[in-house]
């Protein structure tokens, strides 16, 4: 994404897109981050054609999967967040530090596939010693850019491994799960210069001179954050794409055993500000859905099917979109089938019927954490902003709007790459001011879409 900065200009647009799928080999499920590097790296190239005087590069990406890394090598292919080892890990853990000291410690909701669970499948594997070092994605790349290694706050904040109230790495923790402390590299905050393009990579870019790495809020959801156009405070977000982060900025982590026991995460965001939200899978069950409709010889279009979802008038099942026999890649519908015959639901028929259950789940989910973000941190909620790929779905902002009782907000769309843009063109001194000046500058440039609910609050 290329963006543009400064005094009434605000604009991201798309040089390169590229598909990032998975691959699974003998040993489980990777990412293939080697054909990533090579398309982040096609990407630059077409923006420093298209704009040779490039201030700065950042980068985020989803949260919790990392690199290894013994000097400038990477050791394997890094595990993707789906992968079954998970589950391993947090028995690993768990005999070891129990969930009470875990969320007191770093604020997490219990994820299986967090960060810490992951590094003790590693180091049980014998994958870590004194000389190995840890990346998550983002500073991977980062550090193959520009020969830095270091760890964004963001995303450190998603390990399970950084004090939620310090903000540094949590050695005690660290030294109860025996993991090497060489394991963790120095953090930097986002509007930090990460360092400059090697020369070898500036010439393969064509870049006339080394440019800018510079931190954002390197976690996507942190970056999209940055862009919720939020006016007051009695706002509440909801980052929707492949899953649906719903909740609202804090000052102070709020680490009650309530909070706890209702599964919601204290994460870092730009500015040392809190995201308390609880973390729900979201449009993935209708893409996998998709996928599976598909490889099985049917033609959807998205359009005519979310129109088609949209006309139904008869009630549909709800189910829990965060139940774990969804997480894996597979057949969706069949998975869904089963969990709303194990309730006594009728079981959707049609490719229809299924997306509207999806959705009519997922935003009776909304509405929940809504409901529960409220009670336990005390803010009174009026308006919720939608933002990202779900931003555009018209059903669902309705959906949400009718389930909760409360106003949405949808958009901007490309939330993730803005609040990226926004925070560069802090750090290069194009835009100023705290976190609400930069939202009130989406706001005058990225018009939302307002859903009223239809008929007060839907049970």
């Amino acid at each position: 994404m290329l963006g543009h900065v400064g005094p009434g200009v605000l604009s991201v647009e798309a040089v390169h897109r590229f598909p990032n799928e998975s691959v699974r080999v003998a040993d489980g499920l990777h990412w293939n981050i080697l054909e990533l590097y090579r398309q982040v790296l096609i990407g630059l190239r077409n923006a420093i054609e298209q704009q040779p005087e490039i201030v700065s590069i950042g980068i985020d990406s989803w949260a919790v999967d990392y690199g290894l890394f013994r000097g400038s090598r990477l050791i394997g292919d890094p595990f993707h967040y789906r992968d079954e080892r998970t589950a391993r890990g947090v028995d690993l853990v768990q005999r070891i530090v129990d969930q009470e000291e875990l969320y007191a410690a770093g604020g997490l909701q219990f994820l299986p596939f967090n960060t810490l669970y992951q590094l003790a499948v590693d180091q049980a594997d014998g994958l870590l010693d004194a000389h190995t070092v840890m990346l998550m994605l983002p500073d991977l790349f980062g550090f193959w850019l520009t020969g830095e290694q270091s760890v964004e706050r963001t995303n450190a904040s998603t390990t399970g491994l950084l004090d939620i109230v310090s903000g540094a790495w949590n050695q005690d923790l660290i030294d109860k799960l025996r993991l090497p402390s060489s394991l963790f590299p120095a953090v930097v905050d986002p509007g930090q210069t990460i360092g400059k393009l090697t020369e070898a990579v500036a010439a393969e870019l064509n870049a006339d001179e080394p440019i800018e790495v510079v931190a954002v809020g390197s976690h996507d959801t942190a970056s999209a954050v940055v862009a919720v156009p939020m006016t007051n405070r009695d706002a509440a977000y909801i980052s929707s794409g492949t899953w649906s982060l719903i909740g609202v900025e804090l000052d102070e982590p709020v680490l009650s055993d309530d909070s706890r026991e209702a599964n919601f995460t204290n994460e870092g965001g730009v500015d040392g500000r809190v995201r308390y939200l609880r973390n729900l899978m979201g449009m993935w069950l209708l893409s996998e859905s998709v996928r599976t409709w598909e490889r099985d010889g049917q033609v959807i279009e998205l359009s005519e099917l979310l129109a088609a979802a949209a006309a139904i008038d008869t009630p549909l099942a709800k189910f829990d979109p965060n139940d774990p026999t969804l997480m894996p890649a597979g057949d969706m519908p069949s998975r869904i089938s089963a969990l709303c015959e194990s309730s006594g639901d009728p079981v959707p028929a049609t490719p229809a019927e299924f997306a509207r259950s999806i959705l009519e789940s997922l935003a009776q989910a909304y509405a929940t954490t809504l409901d529960d973000a409220e009670q336990l941190s005390g803010l009174k909620i009026n308006t919720v902003h939608i933002v990202g790929g779900g931003s555009q779905n018209a059903l669902l902002c309705q959906l949400t709007a009718d389930r909760t009782g409360r106003t949405v907000l949808a958009g901007p769309v490309e939330a993730t790459a803005v609040g990226n843009v926004l925070v560069q063109g802090r750090a290069a001194g194009f835009v100023s001011g705290s976190l609400e000046d930069l939202r009130g500058i989406v706001a005058e440039t990225f018009a939302p879409v307002r859903y009223e609910p239809t008929s007060g609050r839907t049970p």
